[in-house]
């Protein structure tokens, strides 16, 4: 396993560069200056001055080579468009906000579509079946952004004197609660899905058979045998669910109000602001990168199976 992880994080570094280069291609190709924007019209003269001072005047491979060596330095460069403001400052008062977020979100998704699935698998054919699929089903066609309206309509107009939930901004843990349900909604069908299909396939196996033949009690098979076996492929989509859910959220911070590195990246692009949008692709990429992983570990506690595979 020790191996497997070295080897794992070594590759990580040509998917980097290669998330690096990529991004850096995509910025040069967007027209414009951060220096250039009307309300911040700069005189010819300090416009070179800038230029020179970040490398904008260098051919594409030098800018590259700089940025690439910072990056390795944990060095993300200074914002264009912000004055005294570096790459890292941002991160660190923006990130947190939006890694809170996508963690009650992940949460949320895990404890509800889990339980979902596992109880539609069991109950199937049956009008618990059907009711919870047909909420999961139409629950994954709606969009995070209604989801988050319909949330603040129910709970923060019509039910408001009962619960009491925050609708905008940070000022409690309560702050937190439909943020989190709003962004969690579609992994959490996800989630449902993928476990129902998973434990329908998984009762079927011989072992089960044979585990019931013994006479071990239905729940000690599924808690023993069914779930941890099942859990596998909904392990596997947990890696990009969570880049999704930190990265991905922008629309449901820019309704909640809530100051996370999604509004911020958004920002960062419409201000071609190079430095902090590739900053910030970097930084999000290695999430997704660390998240599968995890998920390759997890793989070993979860079926010895693959351990001797992998390493």
């Amino acid at each position: 396993m020790l191996k497997f992880i070295v080897r794992r994080a070594v590759w990580t570094i040509p998917v980097i560069l290669l998330v690096i280069l990529l991004t850096f291609t995509m910025m040069k190709q967007i027209k414009g200056n951060p220096f250039q924007v009307t309300e911040r019209a700069v005189p010819v003269s300090i416009q070179r001055n800038l230029d020179r001072k970040y490398h904008l005047d260098r051919p594409w491979y030098v800018q590259y080579a700089y940025y690439v060596k910072g990056v390795f330095t944990f060095d993300l460069g200074p914002s264009l468009v912000e004055r005294n403001q570096t790459v890292n400052d941002k991160i660190k008062e923006n990130f947190p906000n939006s890694l809170k977020l996508g963690f009650f979100a992940m949460t949320w998704a895990v404890l509800v579509g889990v339980p979902l699935g596992l109880l539609s698998a069991l109950k199937q054919n049956s009008i618990t079946d059907y009711l919870t699929m047909a909420f999961v089903n139409s629950g994954s066609a709606i969009p995070n952004f209604l989801v988050s309206t319909l949330l603040i309509y129910f709970f923060a107009v019509r039910w408001r004197s009962t619960f009491h939930l925050p609708t905008n901004g940070i000022e409690s843990w309560k702050s937190w609660i439909l943020p989190a349900i709003a962004l969690g909604h579609a992994p959490m069908t996800i989630f449902a899905r993928i476990v129902r299909g998973s434990v329908l396939e998984t009762v079927q196996q011989d072992y089960i058979r044979t585990a019931k033949a013994k006479g071990l009690r239905w729940r000690r098979v599924v808690g023993l045998h069914v779930l941890r076996n099942s859990l596998i492929p909904a392990v596997t989509a947990a890696a990009p669910l969570l880049g999704f859910l930190i990265t991905g959220s922008f629309i449901v911070e820019f309704i909640f109000g809530i100051p996370g590195i999604g509004r911020y990246y958004v920002q960062s692009v419409n201000n071609r602001d190079y430095a902090v949008t590739m900053g910030l692709t970097v930084l999000l990429s290695a999430i997704i990168i660390v998240a599968n992983m995890v998920v390759d570990i997890l793989y070993g506690f979860l079926d010895p199976r693959t351990r001797d595979q992998r390493t």
